[in-house]
C-alpha cells in the first residue's frame, strides 16, 4: 500500500470520532427533554450542565475533524 491510501484510511477512521460526538449530542439532548417532560420545574438546574456537556462533546468532534485534516494535508 502507498502512503496516500493509508492517509485516507486514517481520515476514514477519524470519522468514527465525529459520528460518536453526533450520537452523544443526540443522547444528551434526548435525555434532557425526557427529564424536562417528567419534571419541568428542574429545567433551570439541569440546563447549565446540559450546555457544558454538549460543549465538551462538540469539542471532541472538532478535535476529530482537526486530526483528520492534519492527517489529510500533511
Amino acid at each position: 500500500m502507498e502512503m496516500v491510501s493509508l492517509k485516507f484510511i486514517g481520515v476514514g477512521l477519524c470519522s468514527i470520532g465525529m459520528a460518536g460526538a453526533a450520537i452523544a449530542i443526540g443522547n444528551i439532548f434526548g435525555s434532557f427533554f425526557n427529564s424536562l417532560a417528567r419534571n419541568p420545574s428542574a429545567a433551570p438546574k439541569i440546563e447549565k450542565y446540559i450546555y457544558i456537556a454538549a460543549g465538551l462533546t462538540e469539542a471532541m468532534g472538532i478535535f476529530a475533524v482537526l486530526l483528520a485534516f492534519l492527517i489529510m494535508f500533511s
